[in-house]
């Protein structure tokens, strides 16, 4: 079942009863509203002035629906996730911890080039030349001792976004890097929310080791992912509406990341649902079951449906 995600930009004074969540708000003529907590998947909190109970709190962490807030420039800020994520998380956690250098360095490998093959398969898909992208994805050494990862994001982005004006992909740029940055926000969640429930540490990464990141292992699993938020930005970009303030409306747009369907193992599914399978058959390769991590494969025939 596609989880939904709601997204609470006004004020409003969230609770529970009888197993939903109860949405209260401030204004007069609005009346009371409730959603069942076992259809919710992510729960994103921008205004400051929202109020939710702590009993919604533990209802919600026990349904493993992931909580967002968001920070005064309405990005998300910070995940809310159960300490408990799988009935065997201490045995997983120590296959996890107990991986072998040669082993990440083997699955950082698999990750790059699973990444940039997608990229190619976007600017293709967009009719745009992606010959050294495609070459590149099978030159990736173990550990991506030749940096090809950071080589290719900046052939990739200057090709894709190449109609805008002194594009470079940088959290502080010209948009629609403020794009950019919502839809990996959301997307770094869903792929923290499916870690937890897979039983795995999120701040434990492959790859990504800065002791100041908490998600070091989300930042890793999203590579192959990214492709997903590129290309909804990229048909946002094609609508000519307006991007530089992010709207409620482009909220919408992106926070519908989750549900959109991917293609992974020769099969379609909701990327929450793929992002699941690909935490799950990085949980094997940590318990020596398999070698290969599950990561989609970029297809754009279903993202508009």
């Amino acid at each position: 079942m596609i989880k939904r995600t709601l997204f609470f930009g006004n004020p409003a004074y969230l609770s529970t009863r009888n197993e939903q969540l109860v949405v209260n708000f401030l204004e007069e003529d609005k009346k009371e509203a409730t959603i069942p907590i076992e259809d919710l998947g992510y729960v994103v909190l921008e205004d400051p002035q929202i109020t939710i109970t702590n009993g919604l709190i533990m209802k919600l962490v026990q349904n493993k629906t992931a909580i967002i807030t968001c920070d005064k420039q309405h990005l998300p800020c910070s995940l809310l996730q159960p300490l408990v994520g799988h009935s065997e998380q201490t045995e997983r956690m120590r296959y996890q911890l107990n991986a072998s250098l040669p082993l990440k360095k083997n699955l950082w490998q698999q990750t790059i080039s699973a990444k940039i093959y997608n990229q190619a398969l976007h600017l293709e898909s967009r009719g745009k030349n992606a010959i050294k992208l495609k070459r590149w994805s099978s030159d990736v050494k173990s550990g991506d001792t030749g940096n090809l990862e950071a080589i290719a994001a900046a052939h990739y982005f200057q090709n894709l976004f190449s109609e805008v004006n002194n594009f470079s992909r940088n959290q502080k740029g010209v948009p629609p890097n403020n794009l950019l940055n919502y839809g990996y926000a959301i997307l770094r969640a869903v792929v923290a929310r499916a870690l937890v429930s897979s039983g795995l540490l999120p701040s434990v990464g492959i790859f990504h080791r800065n002791k100041y990141n908490a998600f070091c292992l989300a930042d890793d699993v999203m590579e192959p992912y990214r492709i997903y938020v590129d290309a909804v930005v990229y048909d946002i970009l094609e609508t000519g509406c307006n991007i530089e303030e992010l709207s409620t409306k482009l909220k919408t747009e992106l926070l519908l990341i989750p549900a959109l369907d991917v293609y992974l193992d020769d099969k379609w599914s909701p990327l929450m649902n793929a992002v699941s399978r690909t935490t799950s058959s990085l949980y094997d390769c940590f318990l020596g079951a398999n070698r290969k991590v599950l990561y989609p494969e970029f297809n754009r025939s279903r993202l508009s449906e």
